[in-house]
């Protein structure tokens, strides 16, 4: 397996194409990755994220703390928990100032974060659960920054008014948060927060490793 800097182009292409969420978030240090074969098998992007608050819940200036916004693969490498290990050890020698990286496992995708669990990240509990993360537009999900984008107040009244009569508000289950601290020094400041894994129920999280 390989690892080498990715370029917007394959950034874009990958989350487009191998990503459920089939959009393309703000990357700040990304990663094509390539098996054995040299075949292309898609992207690790490591970004801001889009919680502007990111880095202060751990007392770090902006660009010390990074998201894992994206692991669209196309399922020809080796494993994901390989891709991610190596893309982590990647980072701490590209970007030697960051501390910390977070992600999340998405509940309205029924992950529970298998993938994280396998590899040893600190779970911290389940985050916005219950709250308004979209409406529900023409059949679509269709989230509230989409809706702000073409000029409609982010409320139920306006979505029906100027997009969809039969709209609706959807109700987010919630996110899992994982961290992964990069040193001792942070590891042993956010391990207090750790909580035990969520478990799962049924076989509902079988695509977990895929994309995240």
């Amino acid at each position: 397996m390989k690892l080498e800097i990715a370029s917007p182009y394959a950034v874009s292409f990958s989350c487009k194409r191998y990503h459920y969420a089939k959009a393309v978030p703000i990357a700040q240090v990304s990663y094509s990755v390539f098996n054995d074969l040299d075949e292309f098998c898609g992207v690790v992007v490591y970004g801001p994220g889009a919680t502007p608050n990111l880095s202060s819940p751990y007392n770090k200036w902006h660009g010390q703390v990074l998201e894992l916004v994206r692991m669209a693969l196309n399922g020809k490498q080796h494993t994901t928990s390989m891709v991610l290990g190596a893309s982590l050890k990647a980072l701490k020698k590209d970007a030697p100032l960051v501390d910390l990286v977070v992600s999340y496992a998405d509940s309205d995708q029924s992950h529970l974060g298998v993938i994280y669990q396998a590899t040893n990240w600190i779970y911290t509990g389940l985050f916005n659960a219950g709250t308004r993360g979209a409406f529900m537009i023409n059949g679509k999900k269709t989230h509230n920054k989409t809706v702000h984008s073409k000029g409609v107040i982010q409320s139920l009244s306006e979505v029906r008014k100027h997009l969809d009569p039969n709209a609706t508000e959807f109700f987010t289950k919630g996110k899992h948060k994982y961290l992964m601290p990069l040193n001792k020094k942070m590891r042993k400041k956010i391990l207090p927060l750790s909580q035990p894994y969520p478990k799962k129920k049924s076989n509902i999280d079988k695509n977990d490793n895929e994309n995240i």
